[in-house]
């Protein structure tokens, strides 16, 4: 049973009991319900509460139970709430530290809610592409008002307690009780015990907003805000509804658009990446009890973009770090960065100048290696060059204390040849964080052949506290990110040289979902880099073409917006892109010297040539083992490369196109002469589960 009954005297107590969050799962429901029942049929009890255990009230939903037949086995919430409506005693909610979603829809349908302050209170179910689905839309306008309720309810953010508690009248929370929480609950359950009628929240008339145009203005704001998402509009007329409808037409209304909305691909593609997320921490050999490695003192070699930006990771989690470099010159140039951008968040408000000062504190620098002998984790962020990664890994290993960990962010170079420069390659694994590493949530481990199983199981663990998403990659030149990145911009420039623009391509990716097209994204990142790895690569596999088209726009100096001048041109001081009319005759001049003649190119075979590229390296990646899962690849692309949330991942994407109609595409890319022909064959897996009928996922 995961919900326990107790009497106090004249006061039933009914206490969720579901760890960790008490999620309202079939048994706990079931719990509720006879509980409900137990004390209505004992004329010694007077009232009832109802509360959590542990760290939460109820955090809502049991995610365990997702999928699964559970998940709507009866008595389902709604039964649950309609038991609590029905209720002849006085039912008192007695919250604490979280109430979310069913939990806070469980807690309205009480007649009376205490809270303790610092709760956390939200309807986050917009997160997963759906709506309140029990109520919420329903019964939180009617005790908060409109405003704060669309507000809730439209973002999925929580708000807490006492800031609800003070807002004008709101009937959301009928005591705030300092102290014991159940002490006071049961005071309060007995001072209401007569109460006759027995208050209800669907019983209340929500009050009319203060705006007349609110639900107008918030549409026309979601709009642009919640482009590919249907579920945060449906969300503001369920809340209209709460004012223009009578209760039970509105409860009818809300279950209407939950049901449209968990059918939609949009909220697949949500929940398909809360478990993917989750999922990824999962390593099959490694058990979750493995001994963790301390890691109280984390080195950086190199004080660039990325070795400042994954400082910052640890300043924020509270674990020192000294900083070391060649130069002193470069470490404060290094430091001074580093320094601007904590700034900056002050200036924002987005961080106090105490936090700022204790961040700081704990940060160090040197040029000295013998001053990082002590370290606990050691992360080297020098330049991309296996020569370069070899001085700093033999000096590390002449230095560092055995035990620590020795991690390479390397991109795509290999971690197995970056371990071989050291007598413990058991310690040596890759951290690979994405730019700026202080932002992006991705962080790619790379485990070598050698790597020990506890170095994995505690740069996972340390992933968490620096509030990064690990996915684990084998080694590859170019891991699981890059690797298919890779396929992505050949496919990019093979559509220039057969008609299309760059201004073209960058707008068929931008409307598919992409915050950027790949041309747009070079010019950010610096397009020096990707004629880096080219240049590598016309050494290492002569046979795989590349346009020149990418190499040329280089020769000319257009690097991107940090010159001025890239694929697109760019005002002085300005971010906008112009079509640069030197590149189109760089393209043109291309296409001359191979003989093309310029077709018209549908946006639809742009995204199919940019999305399936990646999907069909990503079967290959799965195939060979560098990845563990399919939505391990889509969490790399969520989380690290701008892939539409609200298309689940390249390999989702697949699924939910079908993969006989991917194959099918394939088939007809294999077609076009300039393009390359034998890349379109579909991996053997891809083409298995296609004629199967089966998912990657």
């Amino acid at each position: 049973m995961s919900a326990t009954y107790e009497l106090h005297g004249d006061v039933a107590v009914i206490t969720l009991n579901n760890p960790p969050v008490n999620g309202l799962g079939h048994a706990t429901r079931s719990g509720v319900v006879e509980g409900l029942a137990k004390a209505h049929a004992d004329a010694t009890v007077k009232a009832v509460v109802i509360t959590g255990a542990g760290k939460a009230f109820s955090g809502g939903a049991d995610i365990r139970e997702f999928n699964t037949p559970k998940a709507s086995a009866k008595p389902d919430l709604h039964d649950v709430n309609t038991a609590l409506d029905n209720a002849t005693k006085p039912v008192v909610a007695a919250i604490h530290s979280v109430a979310m979603g069913g939990g806070l829809e469980l807690a309205l349908s009480c007649n009376y809610r205490v809270v303790a302050p610092g709760a956390q209170i939200a309807l986050p179910e917009v997160k997963l592409g759906i709506l309140p689905g029990a109520g919420g839309t329903q019964r939180l306008p009617r005790v908060l008002g409109v405003e704060t309720s669309l507000n809730m309810i439209v973002s999925g953010e929580p708000a807490k307690s006492e800031a609800l508690a003070k807002a004008a009248g709101q009937k959301l929370f009928d005591r705030v009780i300092e102290g014991d929480l159940l002490q006071g609950a049961l005071a309060f359950a007995r001072e209401v015990a007569a109460a006759k009628p027995l208050p209800r929240v669907r019983d209340l008339k929500t009050p009319p907003p203060a705006s007349a145009d609110i639900f107008e203005t918030t549409r026309a704001a979601l709009k642009t805000k919640a482009r590919g998402f249907p579920a945060p509009l449906r969300c503001v007329d369920a809340v209209e509804a709460a004012l223009n409808k009578g209760f039970d037409d509105g409860i009818e209304f809300e279950r209407q658009q939950f049901e449209f909305l968990v059918g939609t691909n949009e909220s697949k593609a949500l929940r398909h990446a809360f478990f993917g997320e989750r999922t990824a921490s999962k390593l099959p050999d490694v058990p979750e009890d493995t001994p963790l490695r301390k890691i109280e003192k984390v080195a950086v070699i190199g004080a660039g973009t990325m070795g400042g930006g994954i400082s910052m990771n640890f300043l924020n989690a509270g674990i020192p770090v000294t900083i070391l470099e060649t130069k002193q010159e470069f470490l404060d140039r290094g430091l001074g960065v580093l320094r601007k951008n904590y700034e900056a968040q002050v200036a924002k408000g987005k961080l106090k100048q105490e936090v700022l000062d204790k961040r700081l504190a704990l940060l160090t620098s040197t040029l000295d290696y013998a001053a990082i002998a002590d370290a606990d984790l050691v992360i080297e962020a020098v330049y991309e060059d296996i020569a370069v990664k070899e001085q700093v890994f033999k000096k590390l290993d002449e230095v560092v204390r055995q035990g620590a960990i020795l991690a390479s962010n390397t991109s795509t170079l290999d971690v197995d040849k970056i371990a071989s420069f050291t007598k413990r390659p058991q310690d040596v694994v890759g951290l690979h964080f994405f730019s700026p590493a202080n932002v992006m949530r991705l962080l790619e481990v790379v485990r070598g052949k050698a790597t020990a199983k506890d170095v994995m199981a505690t740069v996972m663990n340390v992933a968490k506290k620096i509030k990064k998403v690990a996915v684990v990659s084998g080694v590859c030149d170019g891991f699981i990110g890059n690797r298919m990145l890779e396929q992505y911009t050949r496919q990019a420039g093979f559509l220039l040289e057969e008609g299309a623009s760059p201004q073209q391509v960058d707008k068929a990716a931008e409307a598919f979902g992409f915050a950027m097209g790949p041309f747009r994204v070079g010019d950010l990142a610096g397009n020096d880099v990707g004629w880096y790895i080219r240049k590598r690569r016309y050494t290492e596999k002569p046979n795989l073409r590349y346009t020149k088209i990418g190499d040329v726009v280089c020769e000319r100096g257009r690097f991107g917006q940090k010159t001025g001048k890239g694929w697109y041109d760019y005002e002085a001081g300005k971010r906008e892109p112009i079509p640069s009319a030197e590149v189109q005759q760089i393209i043109e001049d291309e296409r001359k010297a191979r003989g093309i003649t310029p077709r018209q190119i549908s946006d639809e075979e742009i995204v199919g040539r940019l999305v399936f590229s990646m999907v069909n390296e990503g079967a290959k990646i799965l195939e060979e083992g560098i990845a563990l899962r399919a939505s391990d690849i889509d969490m790399v692309y969520l989380t690290g490369y701008g892939f539409p949330l609200f298309r689940g991942g390249p390999m989702f994407h697949a699924d939910t196109t079908g993969l006989a109609k991917v194959v099918a595409l394939m088939k007809d890319y294999q077609k076009n002469p300039n393009d390359d022909t034998a890349f379109w064959e579909p991996a053997p897996l891809l083409a298995k589960l296609a004629a199967e009928g089966k998912t990657f996922n």
